[in-house]
């Protein structure tokens, strides 16, 4: 086998099983995801997956975290296209709420779950970095203050209509009331 079809062997191994990690935490939450669990879905020992995941769970749910960090930014950037001000921010809004809610197991490994992903920081990753560009770009903040507050909001009715604590149909009017606040 060459090189070339080792290393594809090694990326379809690992694509599997972030998507089994995936499918297992949105089925039955992020405490059924374990190393042997994995192992087994996938047909190999544990070993083999520690092989591509040495930091074993953690590192596994930081993968998903920064998959999920790249999907939502480019649900946001596909969302806005163009757009500006309000419309913009009203649209990137929607976007980041509908992806919690069809995502709530990666959505949770985002925010949710110690993935050893610093925010804020010299070390920060690029992917959080795009996000958080991405966002600050709908709305014309130069600061990061703003950005932070509006992330906020959203994590925050994210998180609420998780739980059943807000009102499903009122949802456009929280999104045009966020969107003229900060448009």
């Amino acid at each position: 086998m060459t090189d070339e079809a080792g290393r594809r062997r090694d990326d379809e191994r690992r694509r599997r099983i972030l998507e089994l990690a995936r499918e297992r935490a949105d089925a039955e939450g992020w405490g059924a995801v374990t190393t042997r669990h994995l192992a087994t879905a996938i047909g190999y020992t544990q070993p083999v997956l520690y092989r591509h995941f040495p930091g074993g769970k953690a590192e596994i749910m930081l993968a998903v975290a920064l998959e999920g960090f790249a999907e939502l930014t480019r649900r946001c950037r596909a969302a806005v296209a163009g757009r500006r001000g309000r419309p913009a921010i009203e649209t990137a809004a929607r976007a980041y709420l509908d992806f919690a809610r069809e995502h709530p197991a990666v959505y949770e490994a985002m925010f949710e779950q110690v993935i050893g992903a610093r925010f804020a920081s010299a070390d920060t990753p690029q992917v959080l970095r795009e996000g958080f560009e991405t966002l600050a770009a709908v709305l014309g903040d130069d600061g990061e203050t703003t950005t932070e507050v509006f992330w906020a909001a959203l994590h925050g009715m994210s998180e609420l209509e998780r739980a059943g604590r807000m009102r499903a149909e009122h949802r456009d009017a929280r999104v045009a009331e966020l969107a003229a606040r900060f448009g």
